[in-house]
């Protein structure tokens, strides 16, 4: 590429710079962070065909979201925010615009750096579905590309990290708290401690199942501390303490095949939702780790 040729293309890397940067910050919750992945963005750029780009600023969304996706992964653990406690209390719309940057980047720093407190507590997927649709109304099949994974599953993430961002005060965001919870929720339910079930739920807990488990014959909707522990009391024998994308939750494997996955959403310690999801086309596509049972 001619410095010629270059001068247009970065012209337009540098109206899509302060979008990309803001949209980095928060996957990454890091400054330094994001401008390396912007930075790293703009290197691969220069190295290709951008003639063959049809939508530059796409390309570079998909670029950075998946340059951001590795970097959560590769974390490991999340990390402890360091941000303190208190939460936003509301979330910007979404672009109305048409996508101009500058609105853009003020759209997403008007989010405040709290926001960042609660996105720590998403899985690395959670957390780029809910930051590219929720925050900058990137499309869900935009969204399902950057992840590998179909729309629906997109929806998915999207739909967990909101739920999560909404019930914001409280989440439980060190790892290993979350999983203890889960799993004196799982011996609970497998001895048919009902008391022990009562404790461990939210009063307004609500279980939550797919079509697919509602088909197997799990309830669609079970409202209320009480109703949850009935349905759990004596139950999950088999079901395995687990990382469902990232988080605590269970899984059910029949034959060494997945056959359900609970998702868990722990407040203030306690079990505010659990989602049931047995939907084949949504497992295949969920990130699980099966985990060893605290007995």
């Amino acid at each position: 590429m001619t410095s010629h040729d270059a001068a247009p293309l970065t012209q337009r890397f540098e109206q899509d710079r302060p979008r990309l940067q803001a949209m980095a910050y928060r996957m990454l919750g890091s400054q330094p962070e994001a401008e390396d992945a912007v930075q790293e963005a703009w290197l691969r750029l220069s190295r290709s065909d951008a003639d063959q780009v049809a939508n530059l600023s796409g390309w570079l969304t998909t670029v950075v979201s998946r340059i951001c996706l590795d970097q959560l992964r590769s974390r490991g653990t999340r990390r402890e925010a360091v941000l303190g406690d208190e939460l936003t209390a509301s979330l910007p719309a979404p672009r109305s615009d048409g996508g101009d940057p500058e609105h853009e980047a003020v759209l997403a720093d008007s989010v405040g750096g709290a926001l960042l407190v609660v996105l720590d507590a998403l899985s690395p997927a959670e957390r780029v579905a809910f930051v590219l649709h929720d925050l900058f109304a990137v499309p869900f099949d935009e969204v399902a590309t950057v992840l590998g994974r179909s729309g629906d599953a997109a929806k998915q993430l999207a739909s967990r990290a909101r739920r999560r961002v909404r019930g914001a005060p409280g989440v439980e965001r060190n790892p290993d708290r979350q999983r203890k919870v889960v799993a004196a929720f799982l011996a609970a339910s497998r001895n048919g401690d009902f008391a022990g079930l009562l404790a461990l739920l939210h009063p307004d807990a609500m279980l939550r199942a797919d079509a697919a488990a509602v088909l197997a014959g799990a309830a669609a909707e079970v409202r209320g501390a009480a109703a949850v522990a009935e349905t759990f009391s004596g139950r999950a024998q088999a079901a395995r303490l687990a990382l469902i994308d990232g988080a605590a939750g269970a899984a059910w494997l029949v034959g060494g095949q997945l056959k359900v996955v609970f998702n868990f959403t722990v407040v203030d310690g306690t079990v505010t939702a659990i989602e049931l999801l047995a939907d084949p086309a949504v497992l295949d596509e969920l990130d699980v780790e099966l985990l060893p049972s605290a007995r």
